[in-house]
């Protein structure tokens, strides 16, 4: 074999493990639903493309903008018939922008947005704001618990160590035996009553 043969092989090594680094990541980043439930892409000037665009570490997929880990960060819904967001849209949470039809309400209203901008046929959600910083409610999560943004217009209490419950109000584990024990108990109760009304039912027909 000759020499340039060899040389111009091995040149080819590392196209083709960035190709199949690509494809591995292509399937190993799940598109979510709601990307996909309108036709079409982002289109190049949308404030979703352009806010996109500026951060290379993040990738426009069908009508969404998302990280490495496939977070969507931007989402584009203009041009799309939608009258009601469907039940992927949860999926988008943590959106920092969105383009929403003007028939479809930006989640968790205006006031859970820093900027709602709307147009002739669409308006834009921008910028959610912190529910934690807003509020100045000191119950809101007690001693216990830490606040902590969960979509637009929800928190959560992250409760800490030893804490568990309703706003972290109860001390120790979470008791998953005695929680079983009492479904289990519960649920085999119910069903011997079931099979004994079933069953009188059967001799008196």
């Amino acid at each position: 074999m000759a020499p340039g043969r060899v040389c111009s092989d091995l040149s080819l090594v590392p196209w083709a493990a960035a190709l199949l680094l690509v494809l591995i990541v292509e399937r190993a980043l799940a598109l979510p639903e709601v990307c996909t439930q309108c036709p079409g892409s982002v289109q190049n000037l949308s404030e979703v493309a352009l806010y996109c665009k500026r951060t290379p570490q993040l990738m426009l997929h069908a009508r969404c903008c998302l990280n490495q880990k496939g977070i969507i960060l931007g989402l584009d819904l203009q041009n799309c018939s939608l009258k009601d967001p469907g039940p992927n849209f949860p999926q988008a949470h943590t959106a920092v922008i969105m383009i929403l039809p003007q028939d479809v309400n930006c989640p968790g209203g205006i006031n859970a947005w820093n900027n709602v901008t709307f147009y002739i046929n669409n308006q834009t959600c921008q910028g959610q704001r912190n529910l934690c910083n807003s509020t100045g409610d000191p119950e809101m999560c007690p001693e216990n618990g830490s606040c902590a943004p969960d979509g637009p217009g929800l928190m959560q209490c992250i409760c800490a160590d030893g804490f568990h419950g309703y706003k972290c109000m109860r001390q120790g584990s979470f008791s998953l035996l005695v929680f079983f024990g009492i479904l289990g108990s519960t649920t085999l109760s119910i069903s011997i009553l079931l099979w004994g009304t079933q069953r009188r039912k059967a001799k008196a027909s």
